[in-house]
């Protein structure tokens, strides 16, 4: 599976970004999608994840903040991430994982992984 993230940039504190993650390669709706994040100097954790059956998983971070959705006729999955604050400033990643029972939270369970797209946001 391929992954290409998109739609970071930089916003101020409490805007809005919706992030996307396409898929191509494999059939997408066999795969859990999960998303995460490294900020500098930071080990990279995770915020959210969505089942194959579409069940929603989030860190305590982000929780009531960000919404996690995919479409599985575009091979798409997104992160909605409204009110957002400094500390969320990171790189973020797209990964698919194939397996689990439910979407792991541990990022060396996931098979596949995107490059990364930028989120800054300024206070």
């Amino acid at each position: 599976v391929q992954l290409q993230a998109s739609g970071g940039g930089l916003v101020q504190a409490g805007r809005s970004l919706r992030l996307s993650c396409g898929a191509s390669g494999r059939t997408f709706g066999d795969y859990h999608m999960g998303w995460f994040r490294q900020a500098p100097g930071k080990e990279r954790e995770f915020v959210s994840a969505i089942s194959r059956s579409g069940a929603t998983t989030f860190a305590d971070s982000v929780k009531g903040r960000f919404t996690i959705s995919r479409d599985n006729d575009k091979n798409t999955v997104y992160l909605q991430m409204n009110s957002l604050k400094p500390e969320d400033t990171a790189v973020y990643y797209c990964a698919a994982e194939y397996g689990s029972f439910f979407p792991p939270r541990d990022a060396r369970k996931y098979d596949y992984w995107g490059q990364g797209t930028k989120v800054t946001v300024s206070s």
